[in-house]
């Protein structure tokens, strides 16, 4: 964070000073709100949990060498007293932005946030000093934290911004007005806590709205939804995707033999070509976003295509491909799931697989309400269609959903099955597993389902990323 006095600080968040005995002194490391990550200059806040108080390692984090708490009540160290610690997070984050002479890049959509991300970051890296999201900490706590982790010497900074419902994304829009809005897909992530793909798109264009005249709004020429978006913004529009009439878009679009996307990259300043180090071809469109984030920028279609080429995975658990000394690949993408991530996901497993014998190691979507059963029947069936090797579904009903789904589609009979738990499959899949085979372990987070490939990795011993 940029330097500040504890005596500002507390100005900014309307708090009270708290047995510190030299109000001068300065906030000189980072805002953190993990006690472990607290160090020499730091400011600790302290946050309430459900299990854990943070309160209650105040002592703990000045002995660490942090200049102060950020609490909601005296603690027996010093702090800043404030009404409400998220509150007082967040107007520390608008201030220090404020003081920031660099570009803000938001982002939301319905799928592919993470990722995409991860792209613009590497891109933007290769240009100048870049301060991102780590992984997909999108929300009103760690929208600000990573917005106070930026310094003087920012250049851009880009934030990822999630949603579960209505003003969620006016919210952190305010708090870290963007430069740069994009946005990349409405899909069904949340439908049920939204109730329909119009109101999803309701909330995501609040970021388009937030923009100022002399911005810019990224949009998807391929999405209906997104592409309507460009009447709620005084800023200019720029379009990206396949579609002829995008701003920035992809050509010759193809797969390589390992399942990575190769594409001629065009936009309005020239072209060039690119071969991904991702898999699966649903990350042309995550790529095309960045670039046309980067053109905006003023990157060269040259800069943008070579920092593409080289870009890779750095968040943990979204297609992260690791080949087990025996030639059995695992491709762990069990951080979340939706119905459109599901879907690339399984075409990304068929294209990987060539030749090979493939494994869908699946799980449980959440958050879709009523469309849930249709949603995981469907993905079920999709599997089938694009002839996985097998299924294995992972859990309670909506696994039982996902393997009728494959049941009915065909005559799949023991190509599908259904397992109770993690460790079900884990025994299975290490039964039947064979030299070459490809695996995709994918499900909500709340299922945990990381753990199955970690649990084959971890079986081999020595393993090497791809």
């Amino acid at each position: 964070m940029i330097a500040l006095s504890l005596a500002e600080i507390a100005e900014v968040v309307s708090g009270q000073i708290h047995a510190i005995p030299d109000p001068s002194a300065r906030v000189t490391g980072p805002v953190v709100r993990d006690s472990r990550e607290a160090g020499p200059g730091s400011l600790f806040v302290a946050f309430v949990g459900e299990h854990v108080d943070g309160h209650d390692y105040a002592r703990q984090v000045v002995d660490a060498g942090a200049a102060a708490v950020l609490a909601s009540r005296p603690v027996d160290a010093p702090a800043i007293v404030v009404d409400d610690v998220q509150t007082a997070l967040g107007a520390l984050a608008r201030h220090v932005v404020r003081q920031l002479g660099a570009t803000l890049v938001a982002l939301t959509g319905s799928a592919g946030k993470t990722s995409t991300k991860d792209l613009i970051a590497q891109v933007l890296s290769s240009h100048a000093p870049t301060v991102y999201t780590p992984g997909s900490l999108n929300n009103e706590i760690g929208l600000p934290l990573t917005a106070l982790s930026a310094s003087q010497d920012t250049r851009y900074l880009v934030l990822e911004m999630g949603a579960r419902g209505i003003g969620h994304i006016r919210y952190l829009a305010e708090l870290t007005p963007p430069k740069i809005g994009l946005v990349l897909n409405v899909g069904t992530a949340h439908i049920g806590e939204f109730g329909g793909r119009e109101q999803i798109a309701q909330a995501k264009g609040e970021l388009v709205e937030s923009l100022p005249a002399d911005g810019a709004a990224i949009l998807n020429a391929d999405d209906p939804l997104v592409r309507a978006m460009a009447s709620r913004t005084a800023a200019k529009v720029v379009l990206f995707g396949e579609s002829d009439e995008a701003d920035v878009r992809a050509e010759n679009v193809r797969l390589t033999d390992s399942g990575q996307p190769s594409f001629r990259l065009r936009t309005p300043s020239g072209a060039s070509d690119v071969t991904m180090r991702l898999y699966g071809e649903h990350h042309v469109s995550n790529a095309l976003a960045a670039a046309a984030v980067a053109h905006e920028l003023g990157m060269s279609a040259r800069e943008i295509a070579e920092a593409l080429s080289g870009a890779g995975t750095l968040s943990r658990w979204r297609m992260e491909v690791t080949e087990r000394p025996d030639g059995v690949t695992i491709v762990n993408d069990a951080y979340n799931a939706n119905p459109e991530s599901m879907r690339a996901a399984l075409r990304a497993l068929v294209a990987m697989g060539k030749g090979r014998r493939t494994w869908a190691v699946l799980g449980k979507m959440a958050e879709l309400g009523d469309e849930a059963l249709a949603e995981h029947d469907a993905v079920g069936r999709l599997a089938v269609r694009l002839n996985v090797g097998k299924l294995v579904a992972v859990g309670g009903r909506e696994a039982a959903w996902l393997q009728l789904g494959a049941y009915n589609e065909g005559s799949w009979g023991e190509e599908s099955v259904h397992v109770s738990d993690a460790q079900a499959a884990v025994d299975l899949l290490r039964s039947e597993l064979r030299p070459g085979d490809v695996v995709l372990v994918k499900a909500s987070r709340s299922v945990g389902l990381e753990s199955v490939a970690e649990a084959l990795l971890a079986a081999e011993g020595e393993v090497s990323a791809r």
